[in-house]
């Protein structure tokens, strides 16, 4: 199948620093593909690269339309979704009214995020910064949700949540993933394996590796030597 979000040749520049050095990726038209790799290997800033975010040269295409040189509010409304790894959430505003600043569309899907995230509708009047981080990234993930995107980012929805939030989270995108396609940046390996069809692994700012993720973490000497841990941990429940 033909990707949905590709980038080839993708590098980025920041106030002299080379970060990234020609990444070649592409995202699943359907279900999660992951984006991997050790800390500091660039996944964020290919991410944020993808989206306008940070100054960056090669080609990006979504649905086959060129996207490189677009802002990224313009990109954002070809139908991209972005939960960002510091989850971006306005602390001093309610839970209804971050959602609502992330409306785009006409009719948004609150049915789907409150069916998703019940607690969301039931702290609608809360303060987003007295939440916990598992129910602020619930927010995050969320308001990604609203506008019908035709893929949502997810940049390590996981990170410092406890082993029950963890299963939560992955029980969510296994959900979304039925029907929207995700890129997931992760560093939880048990995740990756339950949701992830596909993978890219990055190397101090390069593509080292892309293909099944599966077949990756199966390889317990690959997934050492691209990712520096083994990969057999247990791996949280995802519910059907």
């Amino acid at each position: 199948m033909s990707a949905l979000l590709s980038a080839r040749d993708l590098r980025v520049v920041i106030d002299g620093l080379h970060i990234l050095h020609g990444v070649d990726l592409d995202v699943a038209p359907s279900g999660v593909t992951a984006l991997l790799g050790r800390n500091g290997a660039g996944k964020t800033t290919t991410v944020k690269a993808l989206l306008g975010l940070v100054p960056r040269t090669g080609a990006v295409a979504f649905d086959g339309a060129e996207i490189g040189a677009l802002p990224t509010h313009l990109i954002v409304r070809r139908g991209i979704g972005y939960a960002p790894e510091d989850r971006g959430i306005f602390a001093g505003l309610t839970v209804a009214e971050n959602l609502r600043l992330a409306e785009r569309d006409a009719t948004p899907a609150y049915d789907l995020v409150h069916e998703l995230f019940p607690e969301l509708k039931q702290r609608a009047g809360q303060l987003a910064g007295s939440l916990s981080g598992g129910q602020q990234q619930m927010v995050a993930i969320g308001r990604t949700l609203l506008n019908g995107n035709r893929l949502i980012v997810a940049d390590e929805p996981t990170k410092g949540l406890a082993p029950k939030i963890v299963a939560e989270v992955a029980d969510v995108l296994a959900r979304v993933a039925e029907t929207v396609p995700v890129l997931l940046v992760e560093q939880n390996l048990a995740l990756v394996r339950r949701v992830a069809g596909t993978c890219a692994v990055l190397a101090d700012g390069r593509t080292a590796h892309q293909g099944d993720a599966a077949e990756l973490l199966a390889d317990e000497d690959a997934a050492r030597r691209l990712l520096g841990v083994g990969s057999h941990r247990p791996a949280p429940e995802v519910t059907p």
